[in-house]
Protein backbone atom coordinates (compact mmCIF):
# COMPACT_ATOMS: atom_id res chain seq x y z
CA UNK A 1 0.00 0.00 0.00
CA UNK A 2 1.21 3.38 -1.43
CA UNK A 3 2.18 6.14 1.53
CA UNK A 4 -0.29 9.10 1.44
CA UNK A 5 1.00 12.54 1.38
CA UNK A 6 -0.16 14.74 3.41
CA UNK A 7 -1.06 18.30 2.11
CA UNK A 8 0.76 21.07 2.26
CA UNK A 9 -1.88 22.55 4.09
CA UNK A 10 -0.96 20.68 6.95
CA UNK A 11 2.17 22.55 7.45
CA UNK A 12 2.50 25.00 10.47
CA UNK A 13 3.46 28.30 9.10
CA UNK A 14 4.62 30.16 11.76
CA UNK A 15 6.98 27.19 12.57
CA UNK A 16 8.36 27.79 8.84
CA UNK A 17 8.52 31.60 9.56
CA UNK A 18 10.23 31.11 12.64
CA UNK A 19 13.08 29.00 11.52
CA UNK A 20 13.26 31.34 8.15
CA UNK A 21 14.28 33.96 11.27
CA UNK A 22 16.28 31.25 12.75
CA UNK A 23 18.54 30.57 9.59
CA UNK A 24 18.62 34.64 8.67
CA UNK A 25 20.38 35.53 12.24
CA UNK A 26 22.52 32.32 12.28
CA UNK A 27 23.96 34.47 8.83
CA UNK A 28 24.98 37.20 11.09
CA UNK A 29 27.20 35.84 13.62
CA UNK A 30 27.71 39.36 15.13
CA UNK A 31 23.74 40.59 15.19
CA UNK A 32 20.99 41.83 13.25
CA UNK A 33 18.12 44.11 13.65
CA UNK A 34 14.83 42.83 12.95
CA UNK A 35 14.35 45.44 10.06
CA UNK A 36 17.24 43.70 8.41
CA UNK A 37 15.93 40.00 10.00
CA UNK A 38 12.75 41.09 8.03
CA UNK A 39 14.41 42.04 4.55
CA UNK A 40 15.81 39.07 4.81
CA UNK A 41 13.23 36.51 4.91
CA UNK A 42 10.57 38.76 3.56
CA UNK A 43 8.59 38.76 6.56
CA UNK A 44 5.97 41.56 7.14
CA UNK A 45 8.00 43.52 10.29
CA UNK A 46 5.12 42.89 12.58
CA UNK A 47 5.46 39.28 12.35
CA UNK A 48 8.67 39.70 12.44
CA UNK A 49 8.67 41.48 15.84
CA UNK A 50 6.28 38.75 16.68
CA UNK A 51 8.40 35.81 16.22
CA UNK A 52 11.58 37.54 17.83
CA UNK A 53 9.80 37.63 21.07
CA UNK A 54 9.21 34.40 21.28
CA UNK A 55 12.60 33.24 19.96
CA UNK A 56 13.76 35.33 22.45
CA UNK A 57 11.91 34.31 25.35
CA UNK A 58 12.59 30.63 24.65
CA UNK A 59 16.88 31.34 24.53
CA UNK A 60 17.02 30.35 20.31
CA UNK A 61 17.40 34.48 20.12
CA UNK A 62 19.57 36.58 21.90
CA UNK A 63 18.96 40.29 21.67
CA UNK A 64 21.45 42.89 22.90
CA UNK A 65 21.42 46.10 22.15
CA UNK A 66 18.84 46.15 19.63
CA UNK A 67 20.64 43.25 17.60
CA UNK A 68 19.18 39.81 17.90
CA UNK A 69 21.55 36.62 17.49
CA UNK A 70 21.50 33.06 17.75
CA UNK A 71 20.79 31.97 21.96
CA UNK A 72 22.03 29.06 24.16
CA UNK A 73 19.15 26.93 22.98
CA UNK A 74 20.29 26.61 19.62
CA UNK A 75 24.10 26.04 20.51
CA UNK A 76 22.98 23.23 22.50
CA UNK A 77 21.13 21.43 20.14
CA UNK A 78 24.38 21.58 18.09
CA UNK A 79 26.93 20.71 20.39
CA UNK A 80 25.80 18.27 22.40
CA UNK A 81 23.40 15.91 20.19
CA UNK A 82 24.60 16.76 16.62
CA UNK A 83 29.15 17.15 17.26
CA UNK A 84 30.67 15.90 20.24
CA UNK A 85 33.55 17.94 21.97
CA UNK A 86 36.53 16.00 20.60
CA UNK A 87 34.72 16.55 16.82
CA UNK A 88 34.35 19.97 17.52
CA UNK A 89 37.98 20.55 18.43
CA UNK A 90 38.99 18.41 15.70
CA UNK A 91 37.66 21.14 13.73
CA UNK A 92 38.94 23.85 14.79
CA UNK A 93 42.09 22.95 14.42
CA UNK A 94 41.60 21.88 10.70
CA UNK A 95 40.06 25.17 10.27
CA UNK A 96 43.31 27.62 11.96
CA UNK A 97 45.68 24.68 10.14
CA UNK A 98 43.80 25.61 6.63
CA UNK A 99 44.00 29.36 7.36
CA UNK A 100 47.96 29.00 8.70
CA UNK A 101 48.59 27.49 5.42
CA UNK A 102 46.84 29.69 3.04
CA UNK A 103 47.96 33.25 4.95
CA UNK A 104 51.91 31.67 5.75
CA UNK A 105 51.66 32.79 9.20
CA UNK A 106 51.24 31.47 12.46
CA UNK A 107 47.35 31.26 13.52
CA UNK A 108 46.14 32.06 17.33
CA UNK A 109 42.75 31.53 18.27
CA UNK A 110 41.62 32.69 21.77
CA UNK A 111 38.44 33.90 23.99
CA UNK A 112 37.29 35.35 27.16
CA UNK A 113 35.37 33.01 29.06
CA UNK A 114 35.07 32.88 33.09
CA UNK A 115 36.86 36.35 33.20
CA UNK A 116 40.00 34.76 31.43
CA UNK A 117 41.68 35.02 28.31
CA UNK A 118 42.52 31.65 27.13
CA UNK A 119 44.50 30.54 24.02
CA UNK A 120 42.08 27.95 22.63
CA UNK A 121 43.95 26.40 19.85
CA UNK A 122 47.03 27.76 17.04
CA UNK A 123 48.67 26.65 14.19
CA UNK A 124 52.39 27.36 13.27
CA UNK A 125 53.46 28.23 9.32
CA UNK A 126 56.96 27.41 8.20
CA UNK A 127 59.04 30.60 9.61
CA UNK A 128 55.86 31.73 12.26
CA UNK A 129 56.02 29.70 15.10
CA UNK A 130 53.09 30.13 17.42
CA UNK A 131 53.33 32.14 20.31
CA UNK A 132 54.75 31.14 23.84
CA UNK A 133 51.18 29.93 26.21
CA UNK A 134 53.18 29.93 29.28
CA UNK A 135 52.32 33.87 29.88
CA UNK A 136 49.29 34.15 27.33
CA UNK A 137 46.88 35.24 30.31
CA UNK A 138 49.34 37.68 32.04
CA UNK A 139 50.46 38.87 28.39
CA UNK A 140 46.91 39.78 27.27
CA UNK A 141 47.90 43.59 27.08
CA UNK A 142 50.62 42.50 24.77
CA UNK A 143 49.53 40.31 22.16
CA UNK A 144 47.60 41.14 19.30
CA UNK A 145 44.37 38.60 20.17
CA UNK A 146 44.80 39.66 23.93
CA UNK A 147 44.43 43.14 22.80
CA UNK A 148 41.76 42.88 20.90
CA UNK A 149 39.67 40.92 23.85
CA UNK A 150 40.35 43.17 25.61
CA UNK A 151 38.87 45.89 23.83
CA UNK A 152 36.02 44.06 23.44
CA UNK A 153 35.29 43.66 27.41
CA UNK A 154 32.90 46.07 29.12
CA UNK A 155 35.21 49.15 31.37
CA UNK A 156 34.66 46.79 34.26
CA UNK A 157 35.72 43.33 32.80
CA UNK A 158 39.35 45.14 31.62
CA UNK A 159 39.37 47.02 34.91
CA UNK A 160 38.77 42.93 36.88
CA UNK A 161 41.64 41.05 34.52
CA UNK A 162 44.28 44.02 34.49
CA UNK A 163 44.18 43.78 38.36
CA UNK A 164 44.65 40.53 38.38
CA UNK A 165 47.23 40.66 35.73
CA UNK A 166 49.27 44.32 35.40
CA UNK A 167 50.35 45.25 32.28
CA UNK A 168 54.02 44.33 32.82
CA UNK A 169 56.69 44.86 29.95
CA UNK A 170 57.53 41.64 27.99
CA UNK A 171 59.10 44.06 26.01
CA UNK A 172 60.72 47.46 25.36
CA UNK A 173 58.06 47.94 23.49
CA UNK A 174 54.77 46.53 25.24
CA UNK A 175 52.23 49.55 26.58
CA UNK A 176 51.88 50.07 30.07
CA UNK A 177 49.05 52.28 30.40
CA UNK A 178 45.30 50.75 29.87
CA UNK A 179 44.65 54.32 28.52
CA UNK A 180 47.20 53.27 25.44
CA UNK A 181 44.69 49.74 24.58
CA UNK A 182 42.67 49.96 21.70
CA UNK A 183 38.54 50.11 22.40
CA UNK A 184 35.89 48.00 19.87
CA UNK A 185 32.55 48.35 19.94
CA UNK A 186 31.09 45.12 21.30
CA UNK A 187 28.21 45.10 18.35
CA UNK A 188 29.39 44.79 14.71
CA UNK A 189 33.17 44.88 15.72
CA UNK A 190 34.04 43.08 12.51
CA UNK A 191 33.99 46.52 10.87
CA UNK A 192 36.62 48.19 12.83
CA UNK A 193 40.48 47.88 11.70
CA UNK A 194 42.36 44.55 13.03
CA UNK A 195 44.71 45.13 16.12
CA UNK A 196 48.19 44.90 15.42
CA UNK A 197 51.08 44.43 17.84
CA UNK A 198 54.95 45.01 16.66
CA UNK A 199 57.15 43.08 19.21
CA UNK A 200 55.19 43.86 21.91
CA UNK A 201 55.08 40.27 23.70
CA UNK A 202 57.84 39.00 21.88
CA UNK A 203 61.37 40.34 20.25
CA UNK A 204 61.28 39.87 16.43
CA UNK A 205 57.26 39.20 16.61
CA UNK A 206 54.62 41.29 14.87
CA UNK A 207 50.93 40.10 14.61
CA UNK A 208 47.46 41.30 14.01
CA UNK A 209 44.31 40.11 15.16
CA UNK A 210 39.90 40.37 13.80
CA UNK A 211 37.23 39.92 16.95
CA UNK A 212 34.79 36.85 16.87
CA UNK A 213 31.51 37.79 18.71
CA UNK A 214 28.44 35.48 19.18
CA UNK A 215 25.81 36.95 21.71
CA UNK A 216 27.79 37.38 24.62
CA UNK A 217 31.08 35.65 23.26
CA UNK A 218 33.86 37.14 22.85
CA UNK A 219 36.98 35.25 20.78
CA UNK A 220 39.60 36.57 18.80
CA UNK A 221 41.67 35.38 16.11
CA UNK A 222 44.98 36.51 15.55
CA UNK A 223 48.08 35.84 12.87
CA UNK A 224 51.82 36.20 13.56
CA UNK A 225 54.98 36.97 11.55
CA UNK A 226 58.49 37.74 12.12
CA UNK A 227 59.30 40.95 11.64
CA UNK A 228 61.44 40.56 8.62
CA UNK A 229 58.07 40.13 6.90
CA UNK A 230 56.11 42.46 9.05
CA UNK A 231 55.39 44.53 5.99
CA UNK A 232 53.18 41.89 5.01
CA UNK A 233 50.84 41.98 8.18
CA UNK A 234 48.31 44.60 6.73
CA UNK A 235 47.25 42.37 3.95
CA UNK A 236 47.04 39.23 5.76
CA UNK A 237 44.96 40.92 8.25
CA UNK A 238 42.77 41.93 5.87
CA UNK A 239 42.46 38.39 4.02
CA UNK A 240 42.41 37.34 7.91
CA UNK A 241 39.16 39.29 8.81
CA UNK A 242 37.51 38.38 5.22
CA UNK A 243 38.23 34.72 6.53
CA UNK A 244 35.75 35.45 9.38
CA UNK A 245 32.49 33.60 8.43
CA UNK A 246 29.86 31.26 9.77
CA UNK A 247 32.39 27.74 9.84
CA UNK A 248 34.55 29.76 11.91
CA UNK A 249 32.22 31.11 14.17
CA UNK A 250 30.35 27.78 14.83
CA UNK A 251 33.93 26.21 15.14
CA UNK A 252 35.04 28.71 17.68
CA UNK A 253 31.72 28.98 19.97
CA UNK A 254 31.06 24.90 20.16
CA UNK A 255 33.81 23.81 21.98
Amino acid sequence: MSRVTEPQTTLIASAQRALRLLEAAARHPSGATAKQLARDTGLALGTTYHLLRTLVHDSYLERRAGLYCTGPAVSGLTRDRVESPAAGRSRLDGLLGRIAHQLSAAVHFARYKDGEVDLVAAAPAPGAPTADPRHFRAGAHAHAAGKTLLALMSAEERRRHLTRYPMVPFTPYTLREPAHLPLLPRHGPQRAAPITQYQEYTLGTAGAAVPIVLGSGLAAIAVSLPMTQAHRLPEIAARLRARVGDDLVTAAFGL
